[in-house]
């Protein structure tokens, strides 16, 4: 890129960023508005209650902006506040921005969802659960009335539970090595499960099974990028003008690809055997070869696009 923060974005890491540090090199400089800015201090009104600090913004941020001069709309998550949980008011900024793009003709066709969340928060559960389901169900109707949804993830926090879900509801997924996703946290399961079913601190176990890698290999992901802002960046302008129509026809080939996929993957007991059941030439190399490397094991691959929508 020729623009000066741009190129600071080539080398600047996603993982390590803040959300508002991602939006600001990957939209176009000076093109982003923030609805509901920091003067609103629009926080969480319960947080109070169990003696925890609030954030100015509940840990999301949303607005508008241009990349590479297209109109978009943006969210953005914040990790390192309380795991960039769903909450009462984080959730109804995500509703509000959905059913805005949805309803309102005015405003851009291409929502950005910078996902970083280990799910609901625990101190706001009823209401979190709740905006879950409402941000799933405004991602569905603005995606029926033609709206581009593609989420991002490769932040601290991944994309759990809930978020999992929102991930999985969007019309792409982009995903970085150190993103993760799942409907559980590796905590969760351990927690629930014990330490001889998972152990969360096990970090080659947890990436293998939830990272960027083995979702992309499998097809839980439409496009594995670097770790830098500037290739999350190329990977939405590659994939934006190519979401599926969301229709009956679309669900029932989905709901297909997936029985299809539990089938022949459901026997597995690793990451290892299904990479070798997809066909991976070496899977003990996965975790270890570049990107460049692991986007050639990718290309062609049987599996890798089935969940492509």
């Amino acid at each position: 890129m020729s623009n000066t923060k741009h190129s600071v974005a080539d080398a600047t890491s996603w993982f390590l960023s803040t959300a508002r540090e991602r939006l600001a090199m990957l939209l176009d400089p000076g093109s982003f508005m923030e609805f509901l800015p920091p003067t609103e201090r629009v926080q969480s009104p319960h947080l109070a209650l169990f003696d925890l600090p609030a954030a100015f913004d509940d840990g999301v941020i949303v607005g508008r902006g241009r990349l590479e001069k297209r109109d978009v709309l943006v969210a953005a998550q914040e990790g390192q506040f309380m795991g960039g949980t769903f909450a009462e008011v984080s959730g109804a900024k995500l509703v509000g921005l959905l059913r805005a793009a949805h309803y309102n003709a005015r405003l851009p066709r291409i929502v950005l969802l910078l996902l970083d969340s280990g799910g609901v928060r625990l101190q706001e559960a009823n209401a979190g659960e709740l905006a879950v389901a409402e941000v799933m169900r405004a991602i569905v109707e603005a995606r029926c009335s033609g709206v581009t949804v593609i989420a991002l993830v490769g932040g601290r926090a991944g994309a759990f539970g809930g978020a999992g879900l929102t991930a999985a509801t969007c019309s792409r997924i982009v995903i970085s090595e150190q993103g993760r996703t799942g409907v559980s946290g590796p905590e969760v399961i351990e927690t629930n499960k014990g330490v001889e079913e998972f152990d969360s601190l096990d970090k080659a176990l947890v990436w293998s099974v939830t990272g960027g890698r083995t979702r992309r290999l499998i097809g839980g992901a439409d496009a594995y990028v670097g770790d830098m802002v500037a290739s999350f960046r190329d990977a939405v302008l590659t994939l934006i003008d190519h979401a599926p129509t969301v229709n009956l026809a679309t669900l029932r080939a989905e709901h297909a690809r997936l029985a299809g996929r539990a089938e022949r993957l459901g026997a597995c007991n690793s990451a290892l055997e299904m990479w070798v059941e997809l066909g991976v030439a070496e899977p003990q190399a996965v975790r270890n070869v570049d990107d460049a490397a692991f986007a050639a094991i990718v290309t062609g691959l049987r599996g890798a696009d089935d969940d492509a929508r």
